[in-house]
């Protein structure tokens, strides 16, 4: 992570009052030259239950899938690290990572040529580039995202990738969907 994240929970006090429960980042998955990533929050119901007390970044399971449980969302924080040269290697990496997520739509040959982190989930994401800049692929075109920008992606393929010499942070949500 080149740059830190922190994260403020925010909630009733024991007198009921509004107060910071917690802060800091508890749930953290890395691999190096690839990518860092934070669960910030995340639920197992819609609408969210706020009377459910404790770290909800914790959930069991939570850290070895892609996405939210059935019904749920996930708010991330995510620093994607600057494109491998060599695809092979990228492609061999993401391949492993589908496999440790349990990766519900595994991509095509045709869809790795067009990028080797391609991928879509079951999910709605809303994606705001906070650091950096990183094209987002789609199976037809891309589109470069700076500082402010925000991608909603409505469980469709798509792919992150950074052409420049610095990581790029995103931090959004993935709300589980009706697939496309």
């Amino acid at each position: 992570m080149s740059a830190p994240v922190n994260r403020f929970v925010i909630g009733p006090s024991a007198d009921g009052r509004s107060a910071v429960l917690q802060q800091g980042l508890t749930n953290v998955q890395a691999r190096d030259g690839f990518f860092w990533r934070a669960t910030l929050w995340a639920t197992q119901e819609t609408p969210a239950d706020n009377t459910i007390d404790g770290d909800r970044s914790q959930t069991p399971g939570l850290d070895a899938q892609r996405e939210p449980f059935p019904n749920g969302f996930i708010c991330r924080a995510l620093e994607i690290w600057p494109d491998d040269p060599d695809v092979d290697e990228r492609r061999r990496q993401f391949t492993e990572l589908n496999k440790q997520v349990r990766q519900k739509h595994l991509p095509t040959a045709a869809e790795l040529d067009r990028h080797p982190t391609m991928h879509r989930t079951d999910t709605l994401d809303c994606l705001t580039c906070v650091r950096g800049e990183i094209y987002l692929v789609t199976d037809t075109d891309e589109v470069l995202m700076r500082p402010g920008d925000t991608a909603i992606i409505r469980g469709v393929n798509h792919a992150w990738s950074n052409r420049s010499t610095e990581p790029c942070l995103l931090v959004g949500t993935m709300t589980d969907a009706v697939p496309a």
